[in-house]
């Protein structure tokens, strides 16, 4: 079921290219339907909160796969370029709903080892990731953009159907059935949501920024929009090493300081990039920024759902989720417009940079005060 939840996030990554040589859509255009996929994932986060306070995990996840059926349907039949904004919107909604309730159900099967469980589900996910440039070249030889779109609404139809026969024969937590006061849990938790939506956020937008416009940086240093995509393979490849190993990292050590050397590391390499050129300097940055931004996701998800309580987990981590999205989303958007604009690649990266570097100099320094939680409240 990830699998294909993810693959609608990070779909139009790979699309971007071949629906602006159908549509003849501008830049802004398509940075903002990669935006719309991620806003729309943001969006539902605090009602899925809300919504897990009535109803079971596995209604919601569900309800996600009916509605990733029907948004990657309407993006298959539109025909302007902005409609599609709205089928694409829609996917992100399912993504947006299941994630919030998926994070937080596998952290419940396993509460002993959250960061290898969260781990694992992020490997599933992540395959997705890599798969996408390479089924979206394999599709695009035997149709077009629209044919991608078409095949997922056919397997997200049939994994739900798979996951709800699965559901229906599985004892799953009451841990849950605690968890009633949305509002309640942010309040009690406010510090730790802030310390991660901080640490995620601007890191987020300028990592969905980059992966969705990979392709078309690639060509503006003269590579193919080939080897642009398999450059992106290779950063999404990256990323299942980094999941499998980070979630058991996570486990074992002091969660803020992996979570700040991370950050680190990922500061350092949005600032490298506008010094690459070719293909194997490309491909070096892009194993290093794959393994990179990839390892934070499982280390946040057990920062947060490793140490809150049940009374608490699914309405705290729908409000981070909620959070961290809106400051993911415009990513895509933001570079969009300013190509547009006419301000180059390396401008943009050196500009995002030193923004990450701002607030990754500011988490340090509430560290080394004691101001950053380590844990949430029990």
């Amino acid at each position: 079921m990830v699998f294909v939840i993810n693959l609608a996030r990070v779909v139009f990554a790979p699309l971007i290219e071949p629906i602006r040589a159908a549509t003849g859509a501008t830049d802004a255009t398509l940075g903002l339907l990669a935006t719309m996929a991620w806003a729309g994932s943001a969006l539902p986060r605090l009602p899925t909160g809300y919504l897990l306070t009535r109803v079971s995990r596995a209604k919601a996840i569900l309800g996600s796969g009916v509605v990733l059926t029907l948004g990657t349907t309407v993006a298959a039949l539109v025909v302007e370029p902005r409609h599609l904004l709205i089928g694409a919107f829609v996917m992100g909604l399912a993504s947006g709903v299941y994630l919030t309730a998926a994070n937080t159900l596998v952290s419940e099967l396993f509460p002993s080892r959250p960061g290898r469980a969260l781990g694992g589900h992020g490997v599933a996910a992540q395959l997705a990731a890599v798969g996408a440039p390479a089924l979206v070249s394999f599709v695009l030889v035997v149709g077009t953009w629209r044919t991608a779109l078409q095949w997922m609404a056919v397997a997200a139809a049939v994994m739900t159907v798979v996951f709800t026969l699965v559901a229906r024969r599985v004892d799953l937590p009451e841990a849950g059935t605690e968890d009633r006061d949305l509002l309640g849990a942010a309040r009690a938790q406010w510090h730790i949501i802030a310390t991660s939506v901080a640490t995620i956020g601007v890191a987020g937008m300028t990592w969905n920024g980059l992966f969705n416009f990979y392709v078309t940086y690639a060509t503006s240093v003269g590579l193919t929009a080939g080897q642009g995509r398999t450059l992106l393979t290779v950063a999404f490849g990256a990323g299942i090493p980094a999941f499998y190993v980070s979630g058991r990292l996570a486990d074992r050590l002091p969660s803020v300081p992996y979570l700040l050397v991370i950050l680190t590391a990922f500061t350092g390499c949005v600032l490298a990039l506008p010094s690459l050129s070719g293909f194997w300097s490309l491909a070096a940055f892009s194993v290093v920024v794959g393994y990179v931004i990839h390892s934070l996701f499982p280390a946040i998800d057990t920062y947060l759902l490793g140490s809150l309580p049940d009374r608490h987990r699914g309405s705290a981590y729908a409000t981070y989720g909620a959070g961290m999205m809106l400051c993911q989303a415009p990513g895509s958007a933001l570079i969009g417009t300013l190509l547009d604009r006419g301000v180059a690649f390396p401008t943009i990266f050196r500009w995002l940079g030193f923004a990450l570097l701002a607030v990754l100099l500011a988490l340090v320094a509430l560290h080394l005060d004691g101001r950053l939680p380590r844990a949430a409240e029990a």
